[in-house]
């Protein structure tokens, strides 16, 4: 195998056996089996025949060695299957995979696969949501610089910050939903999708087959309808890219000169081998690079959609890595974000310090707001843009400089607004509707993962 060490280290261990090689070959007898079961009930097969094939179809009965050796010649993977379950019994031989085709069967694989992946997606998006839903919880009055474009704009609080993220989050867990219902869809159209092979029995065979396989019954073919497999894609890395949005930020509030937050301790744990200082925000770093990873592959899921006439040529084939390698770098980007978000120090003395440097200049829209009433807000931008300079230049506090700037405009009333402390200059009085904001987005998320809405959202 080859070597992929951020996707081995960081990938969930159950996302990558349900996409391992084993997996899929038990899938694809699965849905062989209980296409034989259907047939059998339907009368389109004897049911001696499909006694036989729930015997010989069965993982233990294949050589995967055998199996790579027949995909590379015959270029797909089911026909050196069906080789090598016929070879356990005739009556298996006989009737196995009647009126399907390869393409019918990796689908319904798939269906089953993806759908079962999905499922512990959504396991993962609700642990790392928790904990954030913990930790924005508790700083949701811890209150820190807020930034636009890198600098310093007003106060918002860390719950607040968070929250952004959280309310990302669940709507991530709703399209994990909606998706899942539109790819675990069975596939059973034969050779050009006309169904044609099974005769008059071909939807009652598929819609049954549905049934027994748990997956949702369609009457119009998707072996080139591959929407639902790029929308898959695309939820995985959107999903991917919120954690990597959530771990680049702890990257840069982590660094020294800020100070305002810190991953998980511990001997050595983010060492350089030669600055002895270092403590690098390694878990960041993994979920960036996977988040990274898991964009670049949606495009060869939208290249996929391209297949032309009945069956792909050359199209479909792209799924087959590109799909497995969406769930595993996006699993691992949640996994570890939650692992990161669970560690996180946060430092809310060195917040209040990064508010109050620059001369507390931070509070300067505030003091704007305050004094546009009385002089207008644009007068009012001025005179405090020219505060905000005077505080930088002259190494003095906001209310000190502009205490000197409205006394050179000769404006009494602005200094008795100044003098009478009306001017809300302390961080903690202008935080709008952060808390709200907080509050909004955790009764968003308790909503959705409350135990009767998962019940109530629970397929039959």
């Amino acid at each position: 195998m080859v070597f992929m060490p951020l996707v081995e280290r960081a990938g969930d261990d159950e996302i990558i056996r349900l996409f391992s090689e084993e997996s899929h070959v038990a899938a694809w007898l699965e849905v062989e089996r209980e296409l034989a079961l259907v047939q059998a009930e339907l009368g389109v097969i004897p049911r001696e025949a499909a006694a036989a094939i729930q015997t010989a179809a069965v993982p233990e009965h294949i050589d995967l060695i055998q199996l790579g050796e027949g995909t590379v010649l015959v270029g797909y993977p089911i026909l050196p299957l069906l080789e090598q379950v016929g070879r356990i019994s005739q009556d298996a031989a006989r009737y196995i995979h009647w009126g399907a085709t390869t393409q019918d069967i990796m689908d319904c694989g798939l269906a089953l696969v993806a759908s079962r992946a999905l499922d512990r997606m959504q396991v993962l998006v609700h642990e790392l949501g928790n904990a954030l839903a913990t930790t924005a919880e508790r700083h949701r009055l811890t209150v820190m610089p807020g930034r636009t474009h890198a600098q310093p704009a007003v106060p918002i609080t860390f719950g607040m910050k968070l929250a952004v993220v959280l309310s990302e989050l669940t709507r991530h867990s709703e399209r994990l939903r909606g998706v899942r219902n539109r790819i675990a869809v069975v596939e059973l159209f034969g050779a050009a999708g006309t169904g044609a092979a099974l005769g008059p029995t071909s939807r009652a065979v598929r819609q049954r087959l549905a049934e027994r396989l748990g997956l949702a019954a369609t009457d119009v073919p998707w072996h080139t309808a591959r929407d639902a497999v790029a929308e898959t894609g695309f939820v995985l890395a959107a999903l991917a890219s919120t954690c990597g949005k959530l771990a680049r930020e702890v990257v840069e509030l982590s660094r020294p000169e800020i100070g305002e937050v810190q991953e998980a301790g511990g001997r050595h744990r983010g060492a350089s081998s030669t600055m002895p200082q270092k403590t690098n925000p390694i878990a960041s770093e993994v979920v960036i690079g996977l988040s990274a990873l898991a964009a670049q592959h949606v495009g060869g899921l939208l290249r996929s959609m391209q297949g032309t006439h009945e069956r792909a040529a050359g199209e479909w084939q792209i799924e087959w890595d590109a799909l497995p390698l969406l769930f595993v770098t996006a699993s691992g980007a949640v996994a570890e974000a939650r692992r990161l978000v669970e560690g996180l120090r946060v430092f809310p003395e060195r917040m209040r310090a990064n508010l109050d440097s620059d001369g507390a200049t931070i509070m300067a829209e505030a003091a704007m707001m305050a004094l546009a009433p009385v002089v207008g807000r644009s007068a009012a931008h001025d005179l405090v843009y020219d505060a905000s300079a005077r505080a930088r230049a002259g190494g003095v506090t906001l209310q000190e400089a502009l205490r000197e700037v409205l006394r050179e405009a000769r404006d009494d009333d602005l200094t008795a607004l100044l003098e009478a402390g009306d001017l809300p200059l302390s961080p903690h009085d202008y935080l709008g509707e952060a808390d709200e904001i907080v509050a909004s987005a955790l009764g968003a998320w308790h909503h959705i993962t409350s135990p009767g809405e998962a019940a109530g959202r629970a397929r039959p």
